[in-house]
């Protein structure tokens, strides 16, 4: 069955979940998987020469756990999850994969039919992530120890991706993000469909 796999990744505090979510409740057909579920127990996470919670790293994700949910989707999409979306049998199933390291976990390269990534700038997103509650607590100095260092090293590997990326201003309104990526998606599902057609 042929499926359309949308992928919205980004800084923390950038807004995927949001723009995840808003996209879900307007596109048909439309199932979510977030990251963020498939996060380690603490026990199992490590700690850097600071004491620092290394959560912000591949490896403090079980993305075994988070493919075979994916692959589970794309063969079965219409049963994999539960969704109250499904409005009409003729339009290709979507999926949205949100997170904040999508685009530098390689199994993944080859399954995306559009991509984003949203960016907002250091003070707002050190403000952004003040005002939230994290379990367990971000400890002092650690959005600049850790968090913030991690997403610049994994831009910086995002370089090296052979497919596009549209990246996003997240300092905009959700409904300016929303309206944005929205109609791209729609002139993609477009094309999708056509290619069906004459297929």
């Amino acid at each position: 069955m042929k499926t359309f796999i949308i992928g919205i990744s980004g800084v923390t505090n950038g807004g995927k979940t949001t723009l995840a979510t808003n996209l879900q409740k307007c596109l048909p057909n439309c199932d979510v998987i977030s990251q963020d579920d498939f996060f380690k127990p603490e026990s199992e996470i490590e700690t850097d020469k600071n004491g620092f919670l290394q959560y912000d790293v591949l490896e403090a994700l079980n993305m075994e756990k988070m493919m075979s949910a994916i692959s589970c989707w794309m063969e079965s999409p219409r049963h994999s999850l539960v969704s109250t979306n499904w409005k009409n049998a003729e339009e290709i199933p979507i999926l949205i994969i949100e997170g904040f390291l999508l685009f530098n976990y390689k199994p993944l390269d080859p399954i995306w039919n559009r991509s984003y990534f949203l960016t907002i700038p250091y003070e707002e997103c050190k403000r952004r992530r003040s005002t939230r509650a994290y379990e367990p607590p971000d400890p002092p100095g650690y959005f600049d120890g850790h968090v913030w260092p991690m997403y610049l090293k994994h831009r910086q590997e995002m370089q090296d991706t052979t497919w596009e990326i549209v990246y996003l201003d997240g300092t905009k309104s959700k409904e300016d993000l929303f309206s944005q990526v929205y109609e791209d998606l729609i002139q993609e599902l477009t094309k999708q469909k056509c290619l069906q057609v004459t297929a």
